[in-house]
């Protein structure tokens, strides 16, 4: 009994030690943490503030704003609000202060007077970041310089970053339970934190830069003892904290504690049933047998738990049971993967047949296509020449010019358009250039602007400064045509006598952006997986082969070009395609 006395006191002394010395380590890990979430929302939110920079730099590129078209720049600042859940509002203010744009409607008693930071912004001619009492409605301005066309600033372009979306990403952080998130300015002011982070703050606390990675824990107002890290926002005079409680490491510890009680306990029933244990010791042996037995009888076959056995027969029956189970195991696998091979191939040659299938049906469309080309060339080029005859007429009216010249276009599509079906028959593309989408889309709305007019369909083309792409101008006008014939058919179908076609092209990073957008009736669910398929579509008899968005797909893939679908907000369809950017030349020394 002594022994056991002296036993139980050493385990004791040793568990006591082992949880003072982990609850220590514990402690340290708390901190860390905080240091490091603090850290790593820090980089976040440097991220966030990098975004404003691109934005910034795309809305002081558009030409509303340098020339301050009012109009046109406050549409243009509601298109990035809805776009940029971080921002609050985009203004743009004259040198004295004044907003003369807005993304979101400013009343006129909200309107600010001359700010301190409008003034540094045109007194230094780069970005400022505003102090929380600065601009309207209480917000952060990330303010921009507006130059003229002969370099000078004539206004400023503010970006106010939204608090509230702030303290939403603050809430939303993985952080132990009780933690508390703090935005502070040089003043120590809490512009966003987490929720009811301003009642637990200490107001001294917040205007120090923060605390040392080992310094001491911090009570709060709420009498909670929280670890904290901070890192300052190098973008500007904005301070990042993150606190988390110290009684997180107490609970990470009672967890051990836990087992470390558990282990004791067992260790003291151990001692006190040694006898009793060397007594039944034959018997555990033989019941641990039969319950490994059982398992591989119920179909575990998995590798049973050796343990050492009193006897040498013992021994070799459990290495024996070990064995089958290792043999039954590694067949069940073989079988299983036998039969996973067999569903691969059957799936492999269910493919084969679907490609041989679409193979036959283009080789079919190929023979067709060549035939018509052939019997259609020839009365396209008696067009063609009796159209350039035509031209050259000396007593011909300048209307009736202008109508020949228009055939004699059509005429040239017409054949343009026979080759590239051609083409698409046996997979080639025709010769690319660089070209301006704006080109395109004014080529389709002289084509199509008639035949929509008919049928009082509103036709709108937004065409804004984008970057060139390298294609073939036909093909990616023979593309936007299908997008727009599509588009006309939808909303007839639909019945409406108010149908409207939006084209648009715009910058998307490194590529170029068309949308074709209509309020028609839009595309099922159970359609969009087959849109490009060949020979696949949901007009009526003799209204579509099924090879216009095939075609277009198969146009936009041979530039490594991205087509696509989606619903929009009119409840029709948006078809658009993406394709790379040229870069502009470097400027000449």
């Amino acid at each position: 009994m002594t022994a056991a006395a002296v036993m139980l006191a050493v385990l004791l002394i040793a568990v006591a030690w082992s949880t003072t010395r982990i609850l220590n380590e514990r402690r340290a890990d708390v901190r860390r943490d905080a240091v490091n979430a603090a850290a790593l929302e820090a980089a976040n939110l440097m991220s966030v503030l990098g975004s404003f920079d691109a934005v910034a730099g795309a809305l002081l590129a558009h030409p509303a704003v340098g020339a301050f078209d009012l109009p046109q720049a406050n549409r243009a600042f509601a298109s990035v609000l809805r776009d940029q859940p971080f921002l609050k509002n985009v203004l743009l203010m004259s040198p004295g202060g004044a907003v003369r744009a807005s993304g979101l409607p400013v009343p006129p008693a909200n309107l600010p007077q001359a700010t301190p930071f409008v003034a540094d912004v045109i007194r230094e001619g780069k970005p400022v970041i505003s102090d929380l009492s600065s601009g309207p409605e209480a917000a952060i301005i990330l303010a921009y310089p507006v130059q003229n066309g002969e370099g000078e600033v004539a206004g400023v372009l503010g970006l106010a970053l939204s608090l509230e979306q702030l303290q939403a990403t603050f809430d939303a952080l993985p952080l132990p339970e009780r933690s508390v998130v703090a935005l502070t300015d040089a003043r120590g002011r809490l512009l966003a934190g987490s929720s009811g982070a301003a009642a637990i703050l200490d107001p001294g606390r917040l205007a120090a830069v923060g605390p040392p990675p080992d310094a001491p824990p911090a009570t709060g107002l709420d009498g909670l003892t929280r670890y904290f890290g901070t890192a300052a926002i190098a973008r500007g005079p904005l301070v990042l904290s993150i606190g988390i409680p110290a009684q997180v490491a107490l609970a990470r510890v009672m967890r051990l504690w836990s087992r470390s009680v558990a282990i004791v306990l067992l260790v003291v029933g151990i001692l006190l049933g040694l006898s009793l244990w060397l007594a039944r010791l034959l018997h555990v042996d033989v019941n641990r047998l039969r319950l490994a037995v059982q398992r591989i009888a119920d179909g575990d076959l998995s590798t049973p738990a050796t343990s050492p056995m009193s006897n040498f027969e013992l021994a070799a029956l459990q290495s024996s049971f070990v064995t089958m189970a290792a043999n039954l195991r590694g067949t069940r696998d073989a079988l299983d993967r036998q039969v996973a091979q067999e569903r691969r191939m059957r799936e492999m040659v269910q493919s084969l047949e679907r490609q041989v299938v679409r193979q036959e049906r283009l080789a079919a469309v190929g023979l067709l296509v060549s035939g018509v080309a052939h019997e259609l060339n020839n009365p396209l080029q008696a067009i063609l020449g009796t159209a350039e005859l035509l031209e050259r007429s000396a007593d011909l009216a300048p209307e009736m010019k202008e109508e020949v010249a228009f055939v004699k276009t059509q005429s040239a599509r017409a054949r343009d358009i026979i080759r590239n079906l051609s083409r698409f028959s046996s997979q080639q593309t025709g010769p690319p250039s660089q070209l301006e989408l704006g080109d395109v889309i004014r080529e389709v709305v002289q084509i199509r602007q008639r035949d929509l007019d008919a049928s009082s369909i509103a036709l709108e083309a937004e065409t804004p400064p984008a970057r060139r792409v390298l294609a073939n101008f036909t093909e990616i006008e023979q593309v936007v045509l299908n997008f727009v014939i599509n588009a006309q058919q939808s909303i007839e179908a639909s019945g409406r006598r108010d149908g409207r076609i939006r084209i648009r092209a715009a910058d998307e990073g490194r590529r170029v952006r068309l949308e074709v957008i209509d309020n028609g009736t839009g595309v099922s669910v159970a359609d969009e997986p087959k849109l490009f398929q060949p020979f696949f579509t949901t007009k009526p008899v003799g209204k579509g082969t099924g090879l216009g968005l095939s075609v277009s797909y198969g146009i936009i893939e041979s530039y490594g070009g991205a087509i696509g679908y989606r619903g929009n907000d009119w409840g029709g369809a948006t078809f658009f395609f993406e394709l790379a950017a040229v870069e502009p030349p470097p400027p000449a020394e």
